[in-house]
């Protein structure tokens, strides 16, 4: 629709500007023939040297016998017709309009049109959908109506404490005296805080469908511009608009955008965002009473935000919105399963299970993928290996089994995983092992993944140093096989995990009696916020570097020691994955104990329940091999 107008708008300009050209070059085409009086036209006609004329109105167009053209005003009153009959000369009258009105219209109307397309273009360019340059300060926050689709607190699961909170204030709009004859206020404001995709802006749209309020949404950039003084304006209009619609619910939706700290950004207290923030905190709660609108805001930056923001009178609640538990995973997949046929298998109480610490918006992709892999191989219903086989996509990647690997790559990325596996099954404390696979997904050539039976609600010492100890296997099991010198670069991202973790142990949560109960991470990431002029002592920085890599050479050793211990298992794995490239945690454990897995094992086949062990463990189609001399090995049958 948008080129289309932008498309039309340059043709009628064209036409314009055509016509315009038209009527100029008219004019001077007609100024541009020669002038004569009117006594020597009179002589020429005398003369008989004029062949023809033109009467338009008081000018007279003349054409001579010779070709030669030439205008002549005639006098008012003055008759020539009879005169040039009588001398053989053609006579021609152009029509004259009525009224001089329209002959005026006809010759301005075109600039006219053509300013006015000037400053619709103008308009647009300046915002015009407020007003354009008079609604520059203009709010922009959406009223939002049935059309968007209507949002309950129904379609909302697995945040039921949020849910809870938001329920209260909805029942106070619409019964205010059940709480004001106990002296009870309505809240101003209620925050929003959690991570990415965990429903909060749903909450939000859930208020709408259920306070049969108005509700007006708008994004905290949209308030933010480079001009001085239009964010102020654009918070004044915004609860002016409010004000004229209470009682209503105003969502600003990632407020960190405008409600930063102030005093520590570039531009000092000056700058166009804290003029914003400080509007918005007085229009909050201010001088004047602000009665009937309550603010809902979402942030996943709560650490970031001002603290006049926070304090009671403005938001007076804070709603932790975290990560759904086991129990709400599976009410969440029953809301997005609704409109998907499941199959007789699905147990989505197994795949609330199998997904710890995924979000809303992980859970929704999850039952999107199973549907769109259950289309593709034409099934009429979702089974759980569709799930599954989802679920391994969304955390592990895509399987990339185009991509060509030689034998050498194949073998070394076997023993790596199967140095993974082995120690995270010998380790008490680590997640129980999930799946195994070589076959290349996402960035890696090959993966391990764990999965805890529970929610994990925080970590111990123990459990840190053994996580290390099995991230840093990869390279352990490298070592072991192929020696110091055949070590690869396989393990980078393994060594990134284990530093990573070593330095939460060693900074963050005080598991190191060298260091000490201080939290270095500020400091060491170069935030000061909250702790302005912190700093480390070079002495500090030494001792914090060296208990790091104390906590990963001990978790290294701890690999090597398992990894030469199990020995015979290390290998059976590795030679397991080789052949079966994904193997599951049942069935590593039953490849480590030597047993032989093919396709007529019936703990291979998919199970009724969908368990982690419902994908059967045949030698699948292979990434082609590259053989010493250059040529592709053929592909093995599946």
């Amino acid at each position: 629709m948008g080129n289309a107008r932008n498309i039309a708008f340059w043709v009628v300009l064209f036409l314009l500007v055509l016509a315009l050209f038209n009527l100029f070059s008219g004019g001077q085409t007609t100024s541009a023939s020669r002038s004569i009086s009117y006594s020597d036209f009179i002589q020429r006609v005398d003369a008989g040297e004029v062949a023809s004329v033109t009467l338009d109105g008081e000018r007279v167009m003349v054409r001579g016998k010779d070709g030669n053209q030439f205008v002549a005003i005639k006098p008012e009153g003055e008759e020539i017709t009879d005169r040039l009959i009588a001398q053989n000369v053609e006579v021609r009258a152009e029509a004259q309009e009525q009224s001089g009105f329209f002959s005026l219209i006809s010759l301005w109307l075109p600039f006219l049109v053509l300013i006015g397309i000037w400053i619709f273009f103008m308009n647009r360019m300046q915002g015009g959908g407020k007003g354009g340059a008079m609604g520059f300060g203009k709010s922009r926050a959406k009223l939002l109506t049935e059309k968007h689709g209507r949002v309950t607190f129904d379609d909302v699961a697995g945040i039921d404490e949020a849910k809870e909170e938001l329920e209260e204030i909805v029942e106070f709009l619409r019964n205010p005296q059940k709480f004001s004859r106990l002296g009870g206020k309505i809240p101003k404001g209620a925050l929003l805080v959690g991570p990415p995709g965990t429903g909060k802006t749903l909450l939000a749209r859930a208020i709408a469908g259920e306070a049969g309020v108005p509700f007006f949404t708008i994004s905290g950039s949209d308030f933010v511009e480079m001009f001085v003084g239009v964010g102020a304006s654009r918070v004044r209009d915004m609860f002016e608009q409010a004000k004229k619609n209470a009682p209503c619910i105003v969502f600003i939706d990632e407020i960190d955008a405008v409600g930063r700290a102030r005093g520590v950004g570039i531009g000092g207290g000056n700058d166009e965002r804290e003029q914003t923030l400080n509007q918005l905190l007085v229009e909050m709660d201010g001088f004047e009473a602000n009665e009937g609108v309550i603010i809902v805001a979402a942030t996943n930056r709560k650490d970031v935000l001002d603290p006049a923001l926070l304090r009671p009178g403005r938001f007076d609640r804070t709603i932790h919105v975290p990560n759904p538990d086991i129990k709400g995973r599976e009410k969440i997949l029953n809301v997005h399963a609704r409109k998907t046929p499941l199959g007789p298998d699905v147990d989505l109480r197994v795949i609330a299970r199998g997904t710890p610490g995924f979000s809303g918006a992980d859970l929704m992709n999850l039952v999107n993928e199973a549907a769109l892999l259950a289309a593709r191989i034409g099934r009429r219903f979702v089974a759980m290996v569709d799930f599954e086989n989802a679920k391994d996509k969304v955390m592990m990647g895509a399987e990339r089994r185009s991509m060509v690997l030689t034998a050498d790559q194949k073998e070394k990325t076997a023993y790596h995983e199967a140095g993974h596996a082995i120690v995270g099954m010998n380790m008490p404390k680590c997640d129980p092992v999930y799946k195994a696979t070589i076959i290349p997904r996402g960035g890696a050539l090959g993966m391990v993944v764990s999965l805890p039976e529970m929610d994990r609600l925080n970590m111990h010492k123990d459990e840190g140093k053994q996580k290390i100890a099995m991230t840093m296997a990869g390279k352990a099991a490298e070592i072991i096989k192929y020696g110091e010198e055949g070590v690869s670069s396989g393990p980078s991202g393994d060594i990134q995990q284990a530093s990573a973790l070593a330095r939460a142990m060693v900074m963050r949560w005080g598991m190191s009696d060298a260091v000490g109960n201080i939290d270095y991470a500020e400091a060491h990431e170069g935030y000061t916020g909250g702790t302005a002029g912190f700093s480390v002592s070079a002495e500090t920085k030494t001792l914090i570097e060296a208990e790091v890599k104390a906590l990963i050479d001990e978790g290294y050793a701890t690999a090597y020691r398992v990894l030469t211990e199990k020995a015979d298992d290390f290998e059976r794995l590795a030679k397991g994955l080789l052949e079966y490239e994904t193997l599951t945690g049942d069935q590593i454990r039953r490849v480590v104990a030597g047993e032989k897995l093919d396709s007529d094992d019936e703990a291979d086949k998919p199970s009724s329940g969908g368990g982690l062990s419902s994908i059967v463990a045949v030698p699948k189609t292979k990434p082609r091999i590259v053989r010493p001399d250059g040529g592709l090995e053929p592909e093995p049958s599946a």
